[in-house]
């Protein structure tokens, strides 16, 4: 019953950011959250929102989907399971600071340097 609580809809919410601005959620995922968002702004509705009471029960139902159906990924976010890859900022980049190293070519150079020590 955890997906019901209060608390658990309201941080699933909050991680809904956080999940748009990783790179690795698939674009799937990222397309079913916009298309809520596009559902809930249009005037066109199932039910219309001049029958106030029901009027917004389509859309709630649609977001409720939305949150199920991600659940697993948005928990990612707000439990602090999902780490940052930071292998994609620095792909580009050859940093190696304060290391002492030698190359050594596969031509045999190292090799008979290895053999003389």
């Amino acid at each position: 019953m955890q997906f019901f609580s209060f608390r658990f809809i309201i941080n699933r919410i909050k991680a809904i950011s956080s999940m748009m601005k990783d790179k690795t959620v698939p674009k799937r995922k990222k397309a079913l959250v916009i298309f809520g968002l596009i559902y809930l702004v249009l005037p066109v509705d199932i039910i219309p929102p001049v029958l106030f009471p029901f009027g917004f029960l389509d859309d709630l139902v649609l977001w409720i989907w939305i949150i199920w159906h991600l659940k697993d990924t948005l928990d990612q976010y707000w439990l602090g399971e999902k780490t940052v890859d930071y292998s994609k900022d620095f792909k580009s980049e050859n940093m190696v600071e304060g290391v002492d190293f030698k190359v050594h070519s596969d031509a045999g150079e190292g090799k008979n340097e290895e053999q003389k020590n």
